[in-house]
C-alpha cells in the first residue's frame, strides 16, 4: 500500500501516562483537531502496542485521534507484565482514559484483537460508543484459537507451522497454547526468548495474502510482550465465557458498525466476521477479495479510509 494513500504523518499534540492500577500505567497520546470527532484506536494482539502509522488513517483536520498502549506492551509500564492483565482490566482502562480526557463518547476503530476489545468495551459501555469500524474480526471463540494455534492454519502454511512448533518437544504438542505458555513464563530466558520469537513469527508470517518472510530473532522485546500477553489471554479464554460477544450482542445492536474483512484472512478467518454481521443488525460487512489479515493490505487500507471518511 503506497503511503500517499494515507493521511500525512502528524505528531501527537499531547501524550502521557495514566495510572490504572497499583502496578500498571498505560501510555496514551492524542493528535489531530481537538475540536474534531473523537475516535479511539484500539491496537491488536493483545500485546501488540500502537503505532504512529495508525493515526494516518484519519484526516487530522476532522478527527481528534486517541491512541493508547494496553497493559504490558508498547510504552506502557511495566513491560511484558502479566499480573493484573485481563480483558476486563483493559475495558476498565479504556473507560478511565475516556474520563481522564474529558470525552463524552467516541467512535471506535480496531482490528483483530482490537475488534474484540472494541466489541467488549461497547457491550460494557454502550452509551459511550457512537460507532465502530472493525477489521479482521476475532471473537476469541475456542475453535478460532484451535484453528490458528493448533490445527487448521497449519495446513495452509505448513512451512511456517513447522518453524512455530519446532521449539516445542514432540511429546508436548497436544496442546500448543499450554505448552507455549509454559515456556513463555519460564525463568529460563533462553527458552522464553525462543518461544516468543516462534510464536510471533508464526502470526506475522501468516498475516498477508502474499506470504512474507518474517524473522524477528529471539532477542526482540516486541516478541516478548506480544507472545507472552497473547498466550496469557488465550490460555485463559480471554477471561470470559466462550462466545461472550455473540451472547451479549443485543446490547450493542443500535451502534452503527462497519466490518472490513480480508477474504483470505488466515489469522482471523472470515467466518467470525460473517457470524458477527449476521447477529449484529446494524452492521455492514465488506469482504475484500484480494486481502489477508493485515490492515496494510491495499484493499483493506482503502476500505478503512473509505469507511472512516463517512463517519
Amino acid at each position: 500500500m503506497k503511503e500517499k494513500n494515507l493521511f500525512p504523518s502528524i505528531e501527537p499534540r499531547e501524550k502521557g501516562f495514566l495510572q490504572v492500577s497499583k502496578i500498571h500505567s498505560i501510555y496514551w497520546e492524542r493528535s489531530g483537531n481537538p475540536n474534531g470527532k473523537k475516535i479511539l484506536v484500539i491496537h491488536g494482539g493483545p500485546g501488540g502496542g500502537s503505532q504512529p502509522r495508525y493515526r494516518r488513517y484519519f484526516n487530522p483536520e476532522k478527527f481528534d485521534i486517541v491512541q493508547f498502549d494496553q497493559r504490558g506492551c508498547g510504552n506502557s509500564r511495566p513491560f511484558s507484565e502479566l499480573r493484573e492483565n485481563t480483558t476486563l482490566d483493559l475495558v476498565n482502562d479504556i473507560e478511565k482514559l475516556r474520563l481522564n480526557l474529558n470525552i463524552d463518547s467516541w467512535h471506535l476503530f480496531g482490528g483483530s484483537w482490537g475488534s474484540t476489545l472494541a466489541l467488549i468495551y461497547a457491550i460494557k459501555n454502550p452509551s459511550k460508543v457512537k460507532s465502530m469500524t472493525l477489521r479482521g474480526i476475532f471473537l476469541c471463540r475456542k475453535f478460532e484459537l484451535l484453528w490458528f494455534y493448533q490445527y487448521g492454519a497449519s495446513e495452509i502454511f505448513p512451512d511456517e507451522f513447522e518453524k512455530y512448533i519446532s521449539v516445542i518437544p514432540l511429546n508436548e504438542r497436544q496442546n500448543l497454547i499450554a505448552s507455549f505458555y509454559k515456556y513463555l513464563t519460564s525463568s529460563d530466558i533462553e527458552l522464553r526468548s525462543r518461544a516468543a520469537a516462534a510464536w510471533t513469527n508464526w502470526e506475522l508470517s501468516t498475516s498477508h495474502l502474499v506470504k512474507r518472510d518474517i524473522n524477528l530473532g529471539k532477542n526482540n522485546s516486541f516478541s516478548d510482550a506480544f507472545a507472552r500477553i497473547e498466550c496469557h489471554y488465550f490460555i485463559n479464554n480471554i477471561f470470559l465465557e466462550d462466545d461472550f460477544i455473540l451472547k451479549n450482542i443485543k446490547i450493542i445492536e443500535s451502534i452503527p458498525t462497519k466490518i472490513i474483512q480480508g477474504r483470505y484472512d488466515i489469522v482471523c478467518p472470515v467466518r467470525s466476521a460473517w457470524d458477527l454481521n449476521r447477529h449484529l443488525i446494524n452492521s455492514e460487512l465488506i469482504i475484500v477479495n484480494d486481502a489477508g489479515h493485515s490492515m496494510s493490505e491495499k484493499g483493506i487500507t482503502l476500505k478503512l479510509l473509505e469507511s472512516v471518511k463517512k463517519l
